[in-house]
């Protein structure tokens, strides 16, 4: 996968901040775009079909992406996997 950009749908950044996770996304993030994503675990969601990506922000957060047209990462959801 050749990243160049992540960008985010409009109240990400509030829902990161209201749970205090911006920091570790911000670091998941830079692994991602440096091409580090060993602790960011990307993973397809099922079905594998559907071309709907995630990776880990902390243990109980999950960061949920598509490609857009230009190959770049749209995030569009974060989500606690835990409930």
């Amino acid at each position: 996968m050749n990243i160049k950009n992540i960008l985010e749908e409009e109240g990400i950044y509030e829902y990161l901040l209201k749970r205090n996770l911006l920091s570790q996304y911000k670091k998941a993030k830079i692994n991602i775009l440096s091409k580090i994503n060993t602790k960011s675990l990307f993973k397809e969601r099922n079905p594998k079909w559907s071309n709907i990506w995630y990776f880990r922000i902390n243990k109980k957060y999950r960061a949920y992406w598509s490609f857009d047209t230009d190959n770049d990462l749209l995030i569009y959801k974060i989500s606690d996997h835990q409930e």
